[in-house]
């Protein structure tokens, strides 16, 4: 940028796109530039954009050096995808509502803009319009006394039911509920917030219905907010019903009603903000005045927070945090309403979020050889039991596959069985099933006898699409069972070819793992590869579930130090002990309480965030460090729930400790 001017692009030339076009000449700090379309032919464009140049393709707008930030007017489905490809060109972005069809998705882009050092910013042109300030104010101020409901609702009649139109198609993400249900519930959120003094405040329970059609999406859906408060916000959203579109604060004292607030009770070229606060039968009318475009104000406010160095807006406009939780209250509006666009479906999503095929050859995780095993596998393996459809849990499993991983970590148990469905689509979807380890397990509590093996494994597979586990572990024990029945079913799975590497237990101990050893080798059978036990630097009081092993104490330590068997090893960070989370004054976590807290492991914990301040890392970073650096094998298994925690848990791999370094975190 050589000025305060801020030079925008815009990427689709739709309505949305004309209406930004014009906030933006009414706008103070912005100009714009070019448009981006994918028919640059197309003889209304000039028409509609006379001051732009029109560009060839939406890749010329992230290539042109005249353009500083780009507003994205695609339909829904391609919001993500140029947001993210626009932080990796160095430009900042405005992204029309909804910012990303989930909050998984949106965080994705914010990690990306939050990496390229870029503004990203979702287009609720309401929020940033005097009127919206206004209302919070008076909420705050205690106008109408104590607020016990919000009614908010947007919707508008189509004239028909027309399945390819991006209002009801699938494949385009259709439906009320993510074209304007984003309006009512930001609003409420925002209310909400006002209450308690905060930008805005999550629901702590959503539940929501909705009218389908034949696409599967919805005509008209109600859904009820409720907050930690006790309010209770009940919002609604059409694209096949003429709604009222009023919001009604409802206060122990009286309340207040915006007629047509979305539009500031005008239209997009300004409305003059009407409030009416009603108070013993009495109505008071307060306006902000007739304003310039609607538009104008996300334009300048996005200016100003990129001329200010920010990658947000601040209040009243979306923050990350704000977008994100707007978004979350969506996915579980869909979800109940049973929701999922075919767009997102796995046979349909065959790219990255980029929108780009997956690559291999990272170098960011390195693989490692473990007896046993044909493959080279990376040095920490991927849990992912979070995630509860195919978009959402592909865009981590790409991120940790792009870094250079390839072990993932499933369980018959694990989601119902949805994890193993999960990693199925996605190994089938991107065609790399044979170049990753999957480690699978069965025979959990209480179903863990040596019979549930073989039929439990088939399910696995089915789940999993694949006729083999390269890693298999028996998830529990069962002492009443001789253990070489257990052994007898893996062999025979192993004979059978469905378990292709090394097996073992999950939580055994090491006497019954030294005595399954010794029946392999009586009895000519393949012998236990390997466990699935806690290990940590800092060592379990207390079990974290009923039948779980930690092995962290120094008995242990020799046992594999003698043994060399690899310990492929849960929570091996602590779960939050080397985080902010806990402290020797902190004990609001019953669970880290229980578990972790100790003089021993607060000494360790205490050591390793000295270590962790010379390094220039954090200490969870040198925690999983500790794990990776013992002097017998061990594979940390991770469980991010975000790109950013990704990031954060392989910051660790940068670390290389000394065994004397070890030794000194152990004290």
């Amino acid at each position: 940028m050589t000025s305060q001017t801020l030079r925008w692009g815009i990427i689709g030339p739709g309505a949305i796109a004309k209406d930004f076009r014009r906030g933006v000449l009414d706008s103070r700090l912005g100009k714009l530039e070019a448009i981006a379309t994918r028919n640059p032919g197309k003889a209304s464009l000039a028409q509609d954009f006379p001051e732009a140049r029109i560009l060839d393709g939406y890749e010329a707008i992230l290539k042109d050096p005249n353009v500083d930030a780009v507003y994205i007017a695609t339909p829904h489905v391609g919001h993500a995808e140029w947001a993210i490809k626009a932080a990796e060109a160095g430009k900042h972005v405005l992204v029309e509502k909804p910012f990303a069809l989930t909050a998984f998705e949106a965080d994705a882009v914010f990690h990306a803009h939050r990496k390229a050092g870029t503004f990203a910013g979702e287009a609720f042109m309401y929020r940033l319009h005097p009127q919206t300030k206004k209302i919070y104010d008076l909420v705050a101020s205690g106008a109408i006394g104590e607020v016990r409901s919000i009614k908010a609702s947007f919707g508008f009649q189509m004239p028909g039911f027309i399945p390819d139109h991006r209002l009801f198609a699938s494949a385009l993400a259709g439906g009320g509920i993510l074209d304007v249900g984003g309006y009512p519930v930001s609003m409420a959120r925002f209310i909400a917030g006002a209450t308690v003094g905060k930008p805005f405040l999550d629901p702590v329970k959503v539940s929501g219905m909705a009218n389908l059609n034949a696409e599967g999406t919805d005509n008209w859906a109600s859904a009820l907010l409720q907050f930690e408060t006790g309010l209770i916000a009940e919002v609604s959203c059409a694209v096949m019903a003429n709604l009222d579109n009023v919001l009604r604060i409802i206060g122990s004292e009286g309340r207040i009603e915006v007629p047509d607030f979305w539009f500031a009770n005008g239209d997009r070229a300004g409305g003059e903000g009407r409030i009416d606060i009603i108070k013993g039968g009495k109505t008071e009318t307060i306006t902000t005045g007739k304003q310039r475009h609607l538009y104008s104000f996300e334009a300048d406010a996005a200016a100003e927070a990129i001329f200010a160095g920010k990658q947000q807006f601040d209040s009243p406009g979306m923050s990350w945090a704000d977008t994100l939780g707007n978004l979350r209250v969506l996915d579980k509006w869909r979800a109940d309403a049973g929701i999922e666009f075919s767009v997102e479906k796995s046979a349909n999503r065959k790219t990255t979020l980029s929108g780009r095929p997956l690559k291999s050859g990272g170098t960011r995780v390195p693989r490692r050889k473990l007896a046993g095993l044909a493959k080279d596998m990376s040095v920490v393996a991927l849990g992912f039991e979070d995630f509860r459809t195919f978009s959402s849990g592909a865009i981590l499993l790409d991120a940790f596959y792009e870094a250079g991983g390839n072990l993932f970590d499933t369980g018959w148990v694990y989601g119902s069985g949805y994890t193993e469905k999960l990693l199925g689509e996605w190994l089938t979807n991107r065609g790399v099933r044979e170049q990753s380890v999957v480690i699978g397990k069965g025979a959990h509590s209480p179903l863990c006898y040596p019979d549930v093996i073989g039929k439990q494994l088939t399910q696995t597979l089915d789940r999993l699409q694949t006729d083999y586990v390269d890693v298999y572990f028996m998830h529990r024990d069962n002492l009443d069972v001789p253990v070489g029945e257990f052994f007898d079913a893996m062999d025979a799975e192993v004979k059978k070819g469905r378990i292709r590497g090394i097996f073992g237990g999950s939580n055994w101990t090491r006497e019954r793992f030294d005595e399954a050893v010794a029946y392999a080798e009586k009895n000519g059978k393949q012998k236990p590869g390997a466990l699935s036990n806690n290990f940590a630097l800092a060592e379990m009081q207390d079990v974290i579930w009923d039948g779980c092993i930690s092995s962290s104490d120094d008995a242990w330590k020799e046992w594999f130090l003698s043994r060399q068997v690899p310990n492929f090893a849960w929570s091996s960070q602590g779960r939050g002990f080397f985080t902010d989370r806990a402290g020797r004054d902190k004990r609001d976590n019953a669970e880290l309480v229980r578990v972790w807290y100790s003089d021993k492991n607060f000494c360790r914990r205490d050591r390793a965030i000295e270590l962790a301040g010379k390094l220039g890392k954090s200490p969870i970073h040198v925690a999983l460090a500790y794990v990776l650096h013992q002097p017998f094998p061990v594979v940390p298994l991770i469980g991010p729930r975000t790109l950013g925690e990704l990031d954060d848990s392989l910051k660790a791999l940068d670390i290389n400790l000394t065994p004397e370094q070890v030794k000194w975190l152990e004290g």
